[in-house]
């Protein structure tokens, strides 16, 4: 019997390389079994552990408040790369107290990019959530070469505190570097109101009512801007708002595309010929939730199976009641069910998901 294993990550615990390498251990005690490992993401965190066969650590990359730090720039092959904008400008580079989305900057993401095309990358795909950010996407703009000027021609760093001083946008040099840019993207939020990137997302990032107000004025005194100077308005392109407006910043200063996240992993990985070569596929994520029946991977990953017909087995963490119901699942199996202390499924998600795996590979024995 030929598995596919297709795991996300098991938020907290497993990264969805560990996952699949776990579920891999749990099968091979079982003669007959061949399995194929294929780790997915969406466009969140492990989009670039999902699809890079090789990574840079590169050194002096700002955080979002501009201190040096080393980040990870993937490959997928010589001409691709795939960069996580957390990686960099993320909510985990902060403490608590930290959190600030009126002065915390993309500039980071931006030196990625630069990276990148340094290296030869002719496309980057960068990979949007966990963000501390929302600058609409300034920052990466500044490293990219563009200019924001007060009315004195004064540069202004491009933080959402000082976007009111802006008047004037000057575009990059004509032979600065940018490779074609795609922009992995789970959320179709617009850059503004009230479904925007700052009263949705920005008080997660540490702001007050005050201050959202006040990100709002600031970022659409930015769109008026760029709408007036440049011709350009991609304020309500859905997933404007993804990541504090970086897919604003990205559509408008880099021409990126913006494309919903799964996808485009599975399209990297070749998932649908692995999946219709197979005969069961395996997937999981931490919690099996409402969240996952709307788009999550593992649901997405489902999907592609019921297409050619293969039955579909799901490790979880955790699963919701009712999430294990409808039609995308024919054998789902909670590692709370092998141990009921929290504590310990973390610290034992690796032991507890091969338990799993072989109460899988048992299952499809019995159904035989």
């Amino acid at each position: 019997m030929r598995v596919l294993i297709a795991p996300d990550k098991f938020k907290g615990s497993l990264s969805a390389h560990e996952a699949a390498a776990a579920i891999a251990s749990g099968l091979a005690q079982f003669p007959g079994i061949v399995a194929n490992s294929c780790p997915v993401a969406d466009g969140g965190e492990g989009f670039a552990d999902a699809l890079a066969a090789r990574s840079d650590l590169v050194d002096g990359i700002g955080d979002p408040l501009g201190r040096p730090v080393t980040a990870r720039c993937g490959w997928l092959d010589g001409e691709t790369a795939v960069i996580e904008m957390s990686e960099a400008s993320g909510l985990h580079r902060l403490a608590q107290e930290e959190r600030n989305p009126w002065v915390a900057s993309t500039f980071g993401t931006g030196q990625l990019i630069l990276h990148a095309a340094s290296r030869g990358a002719a496309r980057v795909l960068v990979g949007l959530g966990g963000s501390a950010t929302n600058d609409a996407g300034t920052g990466v703009a500044v490293a990219l070469g563009w200019q924001f000027l007060t009315s004195d021609g004064e540069p202004v760093e491009p933080r959402p505190a000082n976007f009111l001083a802006i008047e004037r946008i000057e575009p990059p040099e004509e032979d600065r570097p940018c490779p074609r840019i795609v922009a992995a993207c789970d959320v179709r939020n617009p850059l503004l109101g009230p479904d925007g990137s700052s009263r949705v997302y920005a008080r997660q990032k540490g702001a007050d009512d005050r201050m959202i107000e006040h990100l709002e004025m600031a970022i659409e005194h930015l769109a008026d801007l760029v709408r007036d100077q440049l011709g350009i308005d991609h304020r309500a392109l859905p997933g404007a708002g993804a990541a504090g407006g970086l897919g604003y910043g990205l559509a408008t200063f880099c021409d990126a595309q913006l494309r919903p996240g799964f996808p485009l992993v599975a399209e990297a990985l070749g998932l649908e010929a692995r999946i219709a070569s197979s005969d069961l596929v395996i997937t999981g994520e931490g919690r099996l939730d409402a969240q996952t029946l709307f788009g999550k991977a593992p649901v997405e990953v489902a999907r592609i199976a019921k297409k050619h017909g293969k039955p579909v087995a799901v490790i979880c963490g955790k699963c919701e009641a009712g999430a294990e119901a409808g039609e995308w699942f024919d054998f789902v199996i909670a590692l709370d069910s092998l141990e009921p202390s929290c504590a310990r499924c973390l610290a034992e998600a690796a032991s507890l998901t091969a338990r799993a795996a072989g109460r899988i590979a048992q299952w499809v024995l019995d159904a035989r």
